[in-house]
């Protein structure tokens, strides 16, 4: 007896009428625009400018990154399940 048929794995369908839409990247927008997120993401491009513009460097902007990265998550996090079907 095959595996597949004695599970069967529920069908979803996206109903056709509506358009679906990520309620995450809205969200992600929508914090970006708050000022200490801005001030993160304006420190990562400062770093990712200055690294950028060297030929000869080990300096990386993995930490500017992850706590622009981090504080944008922790924002989206308060309302996106919420948000949720």
């Amino acid at each position: 007896m095959a595996f597949a048929s004695l599970f069967s794995m529920p069908v979803v369908k996206a109903d056709d009428e509506e358009e679906l839409v990520d309620p995450q990247a809205a969200l992600r927008e929508k914090c970006q625009s708050k000022g200490h997120i801005e001030s993160l993401y304006n420190k990562y491009q400062e770093c990712n400018d200055r690294v950028n513009g060297r030929s000869k460097t080990t300096e990386t902007c993995m930490e500017e990154l992850f706590d622009y990265v981090a504080e944008l998550d922790h924002c989206v996090a308060h309302s996106l399940f919420s948000k949720l079907k």
